[in-house]
């Protein structure tokens, strides 16, 4: 049997970035146990620690200039990132926003300035995002963007300058745009928040935009704006089945060259021969994979791919333009032999009211899809969705010997606004009835022992779960909630400061503490503990500010009120899920075993 700690340790090197002059490669990789920022030399193969975390991972980072990086990171999962600078050698770091309880993101690396980037962060006011630009040698800053009020989203033209954002007054959106940073904004259009334009990237004439838009239509698509009308010009790509969300681009060579779309995997559509010709020969040499640009030098000759697919983590690989060859670096997790992984495969099937349902079944390495005790895995969000691809939980489980159904139920993200809006104000409801029907599906199928299903899930997915106890105890043998909501009422009072401005929407596609007091109460499961018949496990992260502590603790103290025991796993020192390693290895072996005793070998 694979041991468990080979599914979640850290990989050994991940999310790597080449330096502007593709001279150096920063990637992040484990140091006492905490995910560090490393920079390797291209040509000497050399590399070197140059952050020294211990209590907490870095988060992510970028390079500025081709001798010093930015990072970010978090304090106990608490999501209020600062900003960090360093030298690719170590040399002077520093904390860029050493502000408490302030949070921060990088809004543009500033690709033509070597000194500077724009940040956006909450300092003044918890609700409210300004923009900043702050120079990456000794801190200085310069606030560039004060928020008035309901700004979401600031956007920079190719020059740097922040000429277009967006607005929320809690339902209604706006497209605000300027000439000049000191000019004033003027609205552009106004939208619905169901109804969108969303800005992209300008064109490359600094005078338009590109758009992801679902205007008048239910499939968003790509396309040119205009600023001055505030309506889509040209089409640029649609697609009839699903969402188009993404945009590739060359900033050197200032065109567009690729849309990216998912139905049950990843595509591109070309719309420049040179990029298409980099991928066919990516493709070739490494057939069967999905594989993807992940970062390039500033010329665009030199690229980093990651190569992968739903059975392994994957490689990263140094592709070279010039002479067209591709060169493997190094292996996320070698220690995961390939071939011992579960194939994963898209399938589909149909709600109880009609609904194409679409989602992922995988099926133990050597087994046949027959009778087998079946772990139900609704994804959080809930306005995201599953993707093909490696994810170490599901191979973990597969490797236990257990079926795992992942379904985009109604309101998941990328398959088109009426798909989106069928989910509104239905947590509970027919949200859950196509989680309930992907199980009757499973069944009828012959896939899963209808005696041996459980149901596991995190955030919106632990609300799932929960409901799922609640509404069709039948179901299922026993339920794992991972920072799940259980009480919709509590956890719409206790959003963090900075969803404040979306309240109203939150109330709209979830639902209004007043106005639907008596749905609200039938749909949290907290109201409704009487109902649970099956095993629970629950795990919660007490810095959380997502889903609170709260949930947890009410859910698991009214069961214990009623003597029902309740597995119940707490870190202190994480939030809205588990990031430390010995906390993840904690949690999984917990949940094997819990497994193994309701539905497992020890269960038969």
């Amino acid at each position: 049997m694979i041991p468990l700690e080979d599914f979640f340790r850290k990989p050994d090197k991940v999310m790597l970035r080449l330096s502007p002059g593709g001279d150096f490669m920063a990637y992040l990789g484990p140091w006492q146990r905490r995910l560090n920022v490393f920079v390797r030399d291209m040509a000497s193969g050399e590399a070197r620690r140059v952050t020294e975390a211990t209590t907490r991972d870095i988060a992510g980072f970028e390079w500025v200039n081709p001798q010093r990086l930015v990072y970010v990171q978090d304090s106990g999962g608490d999501e209020n990132y600062r900003l960090y600078a360093v030298g690719h050698d170590g040399s002077n770091p520093i904390d860029l926003t050493p502000f408490d309880e302030v949070k921060c993101d990088i809004v543009d690396e500033l690709e033509d300035n070597d000194d500077e980037i724009l940040f956006q962060m909450n300092r003044r006011d918890p609700q409210l995002f300004d923009i900043y630009r702050i120079n990456v040698h000794d801190g200085e800053m310069q606030m560039v963007g004060e928020n008035p009020g309901n700004i979401q989203s600031w956007h920079t033209d190719h020059d740097g300058r922040v000429r277009v954002a967006t607005t929320t007054d809690g339902v209604n959106t706006s497209i605000l745009s300027r000439e000049t940073e000191a000019d004033d904004w003027r609205t552009v259009a106004e939208y619905n928040f169901k109804e969108y334009a969303r800005p992209s990237l300008f064109t490359f004439d600094n005078a338009g935009l590109y758009v992801t838009s679902n205007v008048g239509r239910d499939k968003a698509a790509i396309f040119e704006y205009d600023l001055a009308t505030g309506r889509e010009t040209k089409l640029v790509f649609e697609h009839d089945d699903v969402d188009v969300e993404r945009l590739l681009y060359s900033p050197r060579r200032k065109k567009l060259t690729a849309a990216v779309f998912e139905t049950h995997k990843l595509h591109f559509r070309f719309f420049d021969d040179r990029r298409e010709a980099h991928q066919r020969f990516i493709d070739e040499q490494l057939p069967g994979r999905e594989n993807i640009v992940t970062s390039h030098s500033r010329d665009e000759t030199r690229f980093i791919v990651h190569s992968g697919s739903e059975r392994t983590m994957g490689a990263y690989y140094f592709f070279d333009a010039n002479s067209m060859t591709l060169e493997r670096l190094f292996d996320l997790s070698p220690w995961l032999d390939e071939e011992k992984m579960s194939p994963v495969k898209p399938i589909e099937y149909t709600s109880r009211d009609g609904l194409k349902i679409r989602g992922y079944l995988t099926v133990p390495a050597g087994r046949e899809a027959q009778n087998l005790p079946l772990i139900v895995n609704p994804h959080g969000g809930p306005w995201a969705r599953d993707s093909w691809g490696f994810n170490p939980e599901v191979q973990f489980l597969a490797s236990r010997g257990y079926g795992v159904l992942q379904m985009n139920f109604r309101s998941s993200a990328g398959f088109g606004r009426s798909f989106l809006e069928a989910g509104f104000g239905q947590w509970g409801l027919t949200m859950q009835d196509d989680i309930s029907d992907g199980v009757a599906w499973a069944v009828e199928q012959g896939i899963a022992d209808p005696q041996r299903v459980a149901i596991y899930g995190g955030s919106y997915g632990g609300y799932a779960t929960l409901s799922g106890l609640t509404k069709t105890p039948e179901l299922y043998a026993c339920g794992i909630s991972y920072v799940g909501v259980s009480n919709i009422f509590s956890w719409i009072e206790a959003i963090p400061p900075y969803w404040k401005p979306y309240l109203e929407m939150i109330h709209e596609m979830v639902g209004d503490p007043e106005r639907d007091e008596k749905r609200l109460r039938e749909t949290s499961p907290f109201f409704n503990v009487d109902r649970i018949q099956a095993p629970l496990f629950v795990a919660q992260g007490a810095n959380d500010p997502r889903v609170r502590k709260q949930e947890s603790d009410q859910i698991v103290e009214a069961l214990r009120t009623r003597d029902v025991h309740v597995d119940y796993l707490v870190k202190d020192n994480e939030g809205h899920g588990f990031s430390n390693e010995e906390n993840r290895f904690e949690f999984y072996r917990a949940m094997e075993a819990f497994l193994d005793r309701h539905i497992g070998a020890r269960a038969s």
